[in-house]
């Protein structure tokens, strides 16, 4: 049985205009919900044994937060191809990133997050910022991965859930 957690980064800020998209922070909205994020996966004992991000600034700090917030303990994968990802994309990093950990966080980025759950479970669901979908699999090894594959939703948490 294979976890796979996938999070839209945390609310950004649009404040400064000039800043390129890949380089904006987060709100401290986004801050707040990212270390709740965090701090939820430990309670429910889903602490990712990795954690991969895209290399946006928001989808970096999201990714501190959270393993800080969590007790993540392992090194955090940055990979450039999570920015603006495609579904395949997405398959594609946790394939190469993935081997013999059991629960995989990828923090990635709208449209993509959301059409990779879909094409994974079936369900259309919406992933606002800083949300998490947790998705389980019978598969034994992360190159087993496809949408051939039975996965199931188990949950959806959102920052203003409570």
């Amino acid at each position: 049985m294979k976890r796979l957690l996938l999070m839209r980064h945390a609310k950004s800020s649009w404040k400064d205009s000039d800043v390129p998209d890949h380089e904006r922070p987060l709100k401290k909205r986004g801050q707040r919900d990212a270390e709740k994020m965090g701090k939820m996966l430990k309670s429910k004992k889903l602490v990712p044994d990795l954690i991969i991000s895209s290399t946006a600034t928001r989808a970096e700090k999201t990714a501190e937060i959270v393993a800080k917030a969590s007790k993540y303990e392992a090194e955090i994968v940055y990979s450039d191809s999570l920015y603006m990802a495609e579904p395949a994309d997405i398959m594609k990093v946790v394939k190469d990133h993935a081997k013999k950990q059991k629960t995989v966080l990828v923090i990635g980025h709208n449209p993509g997050l959301e059409a990779f759950l879909q094409i994974m479970t079936g369900k259309v669901e919406s992933l606002p910022t800083g949300s998490i979908a947790y998705l389980a699999t019978k598969i034994d090894n992360w190159s087993n991965l496809s949408s051939e594959e039975e996965v199931k939703l188990k949950n959806l948490w959102r920052p203003k859930d409570d």
